[in-house]
């Protein structure tokens, strides 16, 4: 990821004749050699990592810091200069540099995305894309509860624009404060730079405090919060202004200069940068980046700048924001095609490759051309007219395929609903009268299945992981003559899109009570991100003193949990809870939990087909259910298994009766849910009875 050089960004020399403190020693100004070495090797880092180890390396660390010495400086040479900074100026020359190689290669993400993803990467993709183009995708990475890098799910082509958009936001935050701090200090006698180093200390301080914070309690979010990296940017602040007034001898800035770029490259490596940061352990890439520009050019023949001043490694620092913006796209194409997570050695370096000539090309063909027409011109408005020409066709584009797949999801939600050409599950309980026509597409479509969700999702009755309060949703007459609860997990929340048709048949209420990785039981939760999860028990809790308020006739939970990794079990847990709804003359239809299966449905059957999306029951589910030989089942419990209608004789298809059965590798889509509504009603009904 390249910066702006000084020379793009900096005002004019300092005017002698201006304010007192413009007398000082300047602050750092002009071309230096060792940064552009320094970039190469950081973004050399980021690239290696991601394509061959699936590892983060603090590479993009280095980024941040430098962009803080370097934009910091600036501002307040600006300030000395001029007495204020120039918003419009200062944005403009920002993003009409920034700007148009980001607008390429989201363009080149949308084509990509179409003829090489799959479709159930489509929507999503092209959200992200939308959100990358306005400066915002950490913050829907950040709300997604996305861990990067992490490779059971294909990451999203532009998942790497959050440092970006993190940038981005840098810039705009960056030189307010800059403005309004100096304002003040100004004016009560201080001198720009002292103004500048307060305003540094501080938020380095306060961001640093809360970066350690939130990343030991929230680390997925903390990874793509602005206020958890903002520290980053003023270290480099701090060390723009104290970098002038340091003198140190020839020795020490070479051991200095090798010291931080031995650091720096050992970084990915010693640690796990994509579970650890961006707390106190980035403070080892970030220092090792600010030794190396300290250490400077020494002009010996033996120091690390001899290295990094190389003329290919310039080179490579000169396209290395370009190299950014190419090498995850074409790396995460590349694994889509091959069905891989991960690169081979021969298949990593045709992706370094292809990415090292289209960022050549972006430079010389782009980058470079466009600054050399629009440096000239100055003015904010031509800021404006540049960003528009090359981000518009970005955002037209998403906007009309987004409103093609909605357009293509409201046809295929209205001919779902046809039981004779999507059966689903009948297909299965009956089939001599719902045989499934051939030649039929397979809805919900594989590009609209993550979104085909009980509706409880979009309405907030369902509890999200750091959620701890109980939603409570109530559907049907509140003068039915009878109450059934949903309770549990997201596991059991898929059941929802059935039950619900079962009591608006049978004129019952129905409560949803779910939340996110929390089943309804007394044990040791699990943990979350190797954290306790502490709000499942706080969750549960509450949802047993609202049955308890509720009293309904009968709660539908999970009676076992299956896993690949430790097979299906049922707890004492469970038991103790359903002993707890007895007292209360509660009864429980303990429902067995599904299969989890290898693969991924929607994707599976966008690139393979229906035909070749064939898991096993046996992955994650025991071969009788374990619930059934508990020694010590209460009274008030009935147990049904709808297995057979999900994964018949032990074969879990990815499409039942042109219905798309799972929405990933462990969730029903609301559509197939629904037509197990009859099935779930029988053995429902039995059960309560």
């Amino acid at each position: 990821m390249n910066l702006p050089s000084v020379s793009d960004i900096t005002s004019p020399p300092i005017n002698k004749t201006g304010p007192a403190d413009s007398r000082k020693t300047p602050l750092v100004a002009g071309f230096r050699p060792e940064i552009e070495g320094l970039r190469a090797v950081a973004v050399l880092m980021v690239v290696v990592y991601h394509v061959w180890f699936g590892r983060v390396s603090g590479g993009v660390d280095v980024f941040l810091v430098l962009t803080g010495f370097l934009i910091s400086g600036s501002l307040l040479r600006a300030a000395e200069n001029r007495g204020r900074i120039e918003f419009g100026a200062f944005w403009g020359r920002l993003f009409k540099r920034l700007f148009p190689p980001v607008a390429v290669v989201l363009l080149g993400v949308l084509v990509a995305t179409y003829l090489w993803l799959p479709e159930n990467r489509w929507h999503n993709t092209i959200g992200e894309v939308v959100a990358t183009a306005f400066y915002f995708e950490n913050w829907s990475l950040a709300t997604s509860a996305v861990d990067y890098l992490d490779r059971t799910e294909l990451p999203s082509p532009v998942q790497h624009f959050w440092s970006l958009s993190m940038q981005g936001q840098f810039y705009v935050i960056w030189a307010v404060l800059i403005s309004l701090v100096t304002l003040v200090f100004t004016r009560l006698r201080f001198s720009t730079r002292s103004a500048g180093l307060a305003l540094f200390t501080s938020v380095f301080v306060a961001s640093l405090t809360y970066s350690i914070f939130v990343t030991s309690t929230n680390q997925p979010w903390a990874y793509f919060d602005l206020g958890a990296r903002l520290w980053e940017f003023a270290l480099g602040g701090i060390l723009a202004i104290a970098l002038p007034y340091l003198r140190l001898p020839q020795r020490l800035r070479v051991l200095l200069g090798w010291l931080g770029l031995a650091a720096l490259i050992l970084c990915g490596a010693l640690f796990d940068v994509s579970t650890l940061f961006p707390g106190y352990v980035a403070l080892w890439p970030v220092i090792a980046a600010l030794l190396v520009v300290i250490a400077g050019t020494t002009g010996s023949r033996i120091g690390a700048d001899r290295l990094l001043t190389w003329r290919p490694l310039k080179y490579l620092g000169g396209i290395s924001y370009a190299l950014y913006l190419w090498h995850w796209p074409v790396l995460i194409v590349y694994l889509a095609v091959r069905e891989r997570s991960l690169a081979t050695f021969r298949g990593g370096l045709i992706v370094i490759c292809v990415s090292l000539v289209l960022a050549a090309a972006t430079k010389a063909l782009l980058e470079n051309p466009v600054n050399a027409f629009t440096k000239p011109r100055t003015s904010p408005a031509w800021a404006v007219a540049v960003v528009g020409l090359f981000m518009a066709p970005v955002l037209v584009a998403s906007t009309m395929w987004t409103q093609r797949l909605d357009s293509r999801a409201e046809l295929a939600a209205a001919m779902v609903d046809d039981p004779e050409r999507y059966p689903g599950a009948q297909a299965i309980a009956f089939p001599e009268r719902n045989r499934a026509p051939g030649a039929l597409p397979v809805l919900p479509e594989p590009a609209s299945a993550r979104d085909d969700l009980p509706v409880t999702y979009e309405k907030g009755c369902h509890v999200t992981l750091e959620g701890t309060e109980v939603a409570v949703c109530e559907y049907g007459p509140g003068t039915a003559d009878y109450s059934i609860a949903v309770v549990g997990a997201s596991r059991s929340a898929h059941w929802y899109p059935a039950l619900k048709k079962v009591v608006d048949n049978k004129g019952w209420t129905l409560f949803n009570l779910t939340k996110s990785s929390c089943q309804f039981s007394t044990d040791t939760p699990l943990t979350v991100n190797g954290e306790l999860y502490e709000e499942c028990v706080e969750w549960r809790e509450g949802a047993m003193r609202t049955l308890s308020e509720l009293r309904p006739d009968a709660v539908l939970t999970s009676s076992t949990h299956a896993s690949p990794e430790e097979g299906e079990q049922t707890f004492q847990g469970f038991v103790d809870r359903w002993r707890q709804l007895d007292e209360l003359g509660i009864k429980v239809a303990g429902i067995r939990d599904l299969p989890r299966v290898e693969i991924d449905g929607p994707e599976c059957v966008a690139t393979r087909g229906a035909d070749q999306c064939v898991s096993s029951a046996a992955y994650s589910q025991a071969d009788t259910d374990p619930a059934r030989d508990l020694v010590d089942l209460p009274d008030n419990v009935a147990l049904i298994d709808m297995t057979e209608y999900v994964c018949p004789a032990g074969e879990c298809p990815a499409v039942i009766g042109n219905v798309l059965v799972y929405r990933d590798t462990s969730h029903l889509t609301a559509t197939y849910s629904r037509t197990l509504a009859p099935i779930l009603e029988e053995k429902l009904i039995q059960a309560i009875n």
